[in-house]
């Protein structure tokens, strides 16, 4: 569960380029659900994503997650609860390393270090059978360099490290931007996938409107650093494409 109460985000506070981003914003996102945020350039929506993850610490207001205050904690302290993926796919991978050691860091990234990796034939078993269900061809290419793929393939395999240590939060900002539509539509049908099958809280960014039509099950628009419409599941599947088009202003 993510929830935001009464949260300000104010940059350069006090001086004559103060800009209010978030400007009292009041969220409650259940377990389980698959939010897509759309808006504008400069609605909110990525410093939402931001005060969120703790990338970004708010001027005011309360963040929780999983019933916790949080509201305090850097990035760093939250990634017990959140994974995130970002726009760009060489953010979340190790060029040098292979796909398989990129993965047991990403299984472990929460957990105390020791001096060895260890990779274990199940622990290799199950990278390889997660990696099949992508349909790219790389469960028998675990030993290649992670940079030696192609973005969508690195942005399919990021999306895929980042549930290996049990997170209970996905971010996905903007994660097909970069992308061509077949890896786009790879990279959107697993997050679907993975949220439905560990009951993740996600929460997408886009300036995709087939995506923010076609996934998830409740849609938030933002504009001037409030939210302006919420439109839950019953409501999305009424709506059409084209009722879409004046959220992105």
């Amino acid at each position: 569960m993510v929830q935001l109460v009464s949260v300000h985000q104010i940059y350069n506070k006090g001086r004559a380029n103060e800009v209010i981003a978030v400007n009292g914003v009041d969220l409650h996102i259940a377990d389980g659900e698959f939010v897509v945020i759309v808006g504008s350039n400069g609605s909110g929506k990525s410093t939402l994503l931001n005060l969120i993850a703790g990338s970004v610490l708010p001027t005011s207001g309360k963040v929780n997650i999983d019933g916790q205050d949080v509201t305090r904690l850097a990035d760093y302290n939250r990634s017990q609860w959140i994974a995130r993926v970002f726009q760009n796919p060489l953010s979340g991978t190790a060029s040098e390393l292979s796909i398989l050691d990129n993965f047991r860091l990403a299984a472990i990234r929460t957990q105390t270090k020791g001096l060895a990796i260890g990779i274990t034939d199940s622990f290799k078993q199950k990278v390889k059978d997660r990696i099949a269900t992508l349909g790219m061809g790389l469960e028998d290419k675990l030993e290649q360099p992670m940079g030696t793929l192609s973005g969508g393939q690195r942005q399919a395999l990021t999306l895929l490290m980042s549930v290996m240590d049990s997170c209970k939060v996905l971010l996905l900002d903007e994660p097909t931007a970069a992308l061509d539509p077949r890896s786009a539509e790879i990279v959107m049908h697993t997050a679907d996938k993975l949220t439905k099958d560990f009951n993740l809280t996600t929460i997408l960014i886009t300036h995709n409107l087939k995506d923010a039509f076609g996934y998830g099950n409740r849609i938030i628009q933002m504009a001037e650093g409030v939210t302006i419409k919420d439109v839950n599941s019953s409501q999305k599947s009424k709506l059409k494409q084209t009722d879409l088009f004046d959220w992105f202003g």
